[in-house]
């Protein structure tokens, strides 16, 4: 996970995205699984901003699930995560093509506990990302999802290859 932090953050740093904000929020999701502040960071920024754009209202799902990972009361904890869920499954049901979307979900799945029951959709992501990645024109959103892919433990060594 620090290796993808790296990679991430390094990545972005040297490229441009051209929404200011949608630059600021994928560098935040980078940060906020193992940072509480960027989290909170996160889900403080996309809930601020009402938007419809699907992508937007999945780092909004992505915020309150890394949240869940740094409160302390499980109640909130599971609140957070299924809130999270919720919105991430409306934001994929109004672009079910949008891999952006679909590498949100396949990483927190990836990185789930297993006791959640939150990994029904891994193989279906994965197979989309992998098939998909090479065709995003976006080069931050390419390396982002290709850094992840390549240190997850959700790939193995073949399909890391393959990449």
């Amino acid at each position: 996970m620090i290796r993808f932090l790296i990679f991430f953050v390094l990545g972005t740093a040297f490229m441009t995205a051209q929404n200011p904000q949608l630059e600021k929020v994928r560098n935040l999701y980078g940060l906020a699984a193992e940072n509480e502040k960027a989290a909170r960071e996160l889900l403080d920024l996309t809930e601020s901003k009402k938007s419809d754009e699907p992508v937007m209202l999945g780092y909004k799902a992505a915020g309150h699930m890394m949240m869940a990972k740094h409160v302390g009361n499980p109640f909130k904890k599971m609140s957070h995560f299924n809130k999270g869920k919720d919105y991430l499954n409306t934001a994929i049901t109004a672009d079910t093509k949008n891999l952006e979307l679909r590498f949100l979900r396949f990483s927190v799945q990836a990185e789930a506990p297993g006791f959640l029951g939150y990994r029904q959709n891994l193989q279906e992501d994965k197979t989309l990302l992998l098939r998909g990645v090479k065709n995003i024109e976006d080069l931050v959103l390419r390396n982002m999802i290709l850094n992840y892919l390549r240190a997850s433990k959700g790939l193995s060594s073949a399909e890391k290859d393959r990449l």
